[in-house]
């Protein structure tokens, strides 16, 4: 088995542990990548927005493929062989299903086994023809690349909020039959949303965390597969960059800067 084909294998099966979920830090960049790695994380993920930014755009399908692929590769040449490394790929970066198919050889190129690739504002079945386009590549390159679905319905309000979960579960059901591994679910927070989507879809379920979510316990108690953290630390990151320089505009002091990582530490990384 190839190295591309074992970083797969490993990801699928990180997924496979109902009371341990696997935790997802978001990067953004080589060296966010090494960072994640070095304090613990089994696999890395990206965030599409907050490589977006780093490039100086914004977030939202801005992307061309050459440019997220680029970052793709130096994240993954950065980490650990064994470790895997899956790609927010928004819709695609592409405009149609044949256009996916070319970024999913471009993702597997470079050196990532799996995918989060997003409905937004396209209609389920344009997704479902996307989520095809990919299988099908990664089966001809003979990767078991991890396809996680993501649905848009809570987080952009596709319906009205007592729709939301029955449409949730139908773009679920469409989505896994189109060949997708995963589901995700950003946007919902309470547990009793979380609970029925994990009781009704049958595929791992991904849920985005953050400050005001159940905890990662109380998340893996009724099933959770998968939680990821988003563009957040990214934002808290760039936090830090505004703190650092409004307090070294007013007060003249440096405290935002207390818990910066060790020079040293950090260059050893690479």
């Amino acid at each position: 088995m190839n190295t591309t084909s074992t970083r797969a294998a490993t990801f699928h099966g990180l997924h496979d542990h109902p009371s341990r979920p696997l935790v997802l830090v978001n990067v953004w960049d080589a060296a966010s990548a090494r960072v994640v790695e070095d304090a613990g994380a089994t696999a890395i993920a990206t965030t599409s927005a907050g490589v977006a930014w780093s490039l100086g755009r914004p977030d939202g399908n801005t992307l061309t493929r050459a440019e997220a692929m680029d970052a793709v590769a130096r994240i993954a040449a950065s980490v650990s062989v064994p470790v895997p490394v899956t790609v927010d790929l928004e819709s695609g970066y592409a405009d149609d299903a044949d256009g996916v198919a070319r970024t999913v050889d471009a993702v597997l190129e470079a050196g990532a086994v799996g995918i989060n690739i997003e409905d937004g504002r396209l209609h389920p079945d344009a997704l479902a023809d996307r989520i095809g386009a990919a299988r099908r590549a990664a089966e001809r390159a003979g990767v078991p690349l991890f396809v996680n679905a993501r649905t848009d319905v809570h987080l952009a309000g596709l319906v009205d909020p007592e729709l939301r979960l029955a449409e949730t579960l139908e773009r679920a059901r469409r989505y896994r039959g189109a060949g997708a591994d995963g589901v995700f679910v950003p946007g919902v927070r309470d547990v009793e949303t979380i609970r029925a989507l994990v009781e009704s879809i049958d595929a791992p379920v991904n849920v985005m965390a953050g400050p005001g979510s159940p905890t990662v316990s109380e998340l893996a108690g009724i099933g959770v597969a998968r939680i990821s953290l988003g563009s957040a630390v990214a934002q808290a990151a760039y936090a830090v960059a505004r703190q650092a320089t409004a307090e070294l505009l007013t007060t003249g002091t440096y405290d935002s800067l207390a818990a910066e990582v060790d020079y040293a530490d950090l260059n050893a990384l690479f």
